[in-house]
């Protein structure tokens, strides 16, 4: 089951409703929700700093990930952020797949679509173009 990481803010209503129900209160309505879309919480933290709460959550697809990230976000009380989270195995699976891609061409000595193959910088696996540029 794909796993997600969510980080999530409180806005000044969300908070006012954590105040009231308190932190158990909330952990039962987001176990309600995961578990009514065939999902399970794997731990749930409230935290200082940026974030108010994380979670790891496994729902069965994406699509169940984006209909709660719609529906919480719809509701105003919190700012969130679901990150996919993948597992050694999958990564190493990644790594092997050939990519037919072309960075966006800024110098005409290098056209040519051969695979990029990964080079490892800073402990994750990246292609010699940044993973955060045009695709």
């Amino acid at each position: 089951m794909p796993k997600f990481l969510i980080q999530a803010t409180y806005t000044p209503e969300g908070t006012k409703g954590l105040l009231s129900e308190g932190a158990s209160g909330r952990r039962a309505a987001v176990d309600q929700v995961v578990s009514g879309l065939g999902g399970k919480v794997e731990t749930m933290y409230f935290a200082f700093g940026e974030d108010d709460i994380v979670l790891i959550v496994d729902f069965p697809d994406p699509v169940s990930m984006a209909a709660v990230s719609l529906t919480v976000k719809a509701s105003g009380a919190l700012h969130t952020r679901a990150t996919p989270l993948l597992t050694i195995d999958e990564i190493d699976e990644a790594a092997r797949r050939q990519v037919n891609f072309r960075a966006p061409v800024r110098d005409a000595k290098r056209s040519d679509s051969s695979p990029v193959r990964p080079a490892v910088t800073r402990g994750m696996a990246t292609s010699r173009k940044s993973l955060s540029g045009d695709l």
